[in-house]
């Protein structure tokens, strides 16, 4: 139970814990059906980006090109559907904006795989490339009139439930969010690949001394990235009702923030679903419901500053001191 509370996890759960009680006490709106769905639905594509993130972190590499990606993706899916396939059925524009982000992931992980070049150098390239290629080649005017399955999709609900003012609806894309989570879950919890990839984050040349073929992984981590980016961007467009060349790209950060903060190590071999998870609702929460508080927006980057810094620093200060007493214990 002791060891249970100092988990990482339960810090980060704490940590909600209190930020909502904070919050909830200084402005009960914050414990409305509406506030909770609204969060739920801020949740989605950050949910799903953090799920590509945590393979690639856990793997000890760095990818900052995923939003490129998304928004490639669903810009390039938009205009494809408007040209070719107006009236095609959401599932057909989903298919094709993953079927375009599987693509560019596999650049990343062609660059990255096959000449072992630093994951951060080749993805800070590919982020450049890809939002530049986008933004130069293919289009840089915002879509609003978006194909009538986006428009559709966006109106839809999984639920609906009846306020004093208006209606509080659950969007049904958070299924996307909870399919992504158990595949991800199942993949690093109960395939030989997913403990492939701890082991290439652990230590790659004893991975490749296990048996492990690394490039293979590389390959499949980068283009599953790839993939579940353009699931993320076309969510957001269709979310949206618009194709913004200039939407989802800087929000790389937050969603590596919320990855770390769930317990997953930059240095690679460590990191959970749950944690991720947990991260994720504490960044969407602090982002989303500071201003219920009175936090100007101004404000907001600090204080979600702040607690990264104590998210990310008391896990490495209890494992220093655990380091120590081993150290003194095989010493005596």
């Amino acid at each position: 139970m002791n060891r249970l509370l100092r988990s990482n996890e339960a810090l980060v759960a704490l940590t909600i814990v209190g930020l909502c009680l904070v919050i909830g006490l200084n402005n009960p709106v914050f414990f409305s059906v509406g506030n909770l769905f609204d969060l739920l639905r801020s949740s989605i594509v950050m949910g799903i980006f953090a799920m590509g993130v945590l393979i690639v972190i856990v793997s000890g590499g760095i990818d900052v090109s995923f939003t490129a990606i998304g928004v490639f993706a669903l810009y390039s899916t938009v205009r494809i559907l408007k040209e070719f396939m107006p009236d095609a059925p959401i599932w057909m524009a989903f298919l094709i904006a993953s079927l375009i982000g599987l693509g560019l992931g596999m650049i990343n992980a062609f660059f990255i795989a096959r000449f072992k070049l630093p994951t951060l150098i080749v993805t800070l390239g590919t982020l450049s490339m890809f939002h530049g290629f986008l933004l130069f080649a293919i289009g840089n005017q915002i879509i609003r009139d978006v194909p009538p399955a986006m428009d559709a999709f966006a109106r839809s609900a999984l639920l609906r439930i009846p306020l004093e003012r208006g209606t509080a609806n659950l969007h049904p894309a958070i299924l996307i969010t909870i399919a992504v989570i158990l595949v991800v879950w199942l993949l690093l919890t109960f395939t030989m690949l997913g403990r492939g990839i701890y082991a290439l984050g652990g230590a790659r040349d004893a991975a490749e001394r296990a048996g492990f073929n690394v490039a293979r992984i590389q390959y499949f981590i980068y283009g599953f990235v790839g993939l579940l980016s353009g699931v993320a961007g076309m969510t957001f467009g269709s979310l949206a009702r618009q194709a913004n060349p200039q939407d989802i790209v800087g929000l790389e950060l937050n969603v590596i923030a919320a990855v770390v903060l769930g317990g997953a190590q930059l240095t690679g071999g460590r990191g959970t679903v749950i944690g991720t998870i947990l991260g994720v609702m504490l960044v969407v929460i602090a982002n989303n419901s500071l201003i219920l508080i009175g936090v100007p927006s101004v404000w907001q980057r600090v204080v979600i500053g702040l607690i990264i810094l104590i998210g990310t620093g008391l896990p490495a200060i209890q494992a220093r001191r655990a380091g120590k007493r081993s150290y003194s214990l095989a010493e005596a």
